[in-house]
C-alpha cells in the first residue's frame, strides 16, 4: 500500500480538541486508524482529549513542546516519541517559536 501525502489536501484546524491557536495536517484514515503528518503552529495546542479505542503515537520531527498524559508532563523535541495509550487522555502544546512538526499514528484496537 502506498500513501501519497502530497496528493492529500492540507487542512487547517483552529482550536483542535479545545486547544489554542491552529494546526495544519494531512490525514489518511481507514478502519485500522489514522496517519497524520501535522504541525502545531507557534502558540498553539491540542486540548486534553481521551483515547477510549486507540493508541495515539506522536513522533516529533522538529520544534519543541510538551505533552501531558494522565497528569504526567513529557518534554517533546526532535527524535522523541510520545505515546498516549488506549484508555488514557492527553494534550500537546507547542512551547517553541517555530512549528511543532510531528507524525501522528492512531492505531484502533
Amino acid at each position: 500500500m502506498l500513501i501519497d501525502f502530497n496528493a492529500i489536501e492540507e487542512i487547517r484546524v483552529p482550536g483542535m480538541n479545545g486547544g489554542t491557536g491552529e494546526m495544519s495536517a494531512r490525514m489518511f484514515m481507514d478502519q485500522g486508524g489514522k496517519i497524520i503528518p501535522c504541525r502545531i503552529h507557534a502558540g498553539g495546542s491540542i486540548g486534553m482529549h481521551p483515547h477510549p479505542t486507540s493508541d495515539d503515537i506522536n513522533y516529533i520531527l522538529s520544534g519543541t513542546g510538551k505533552a501531558v498524559c494522565d497528569g504526567n508532563e513529557e518534554l517533546l523535541a526532535p527524535g522523541v516519541c510520545h505515546i498516549c495509550r488506549k484508555g488514557s487522555a492527553h494534550s500537546i502544546v507547542n512551547t517553541g517559536k517555530e512549528d511543532l512538526v510531528m507524525l501522528t499514528i492512531v492505531v484502533e484496537r
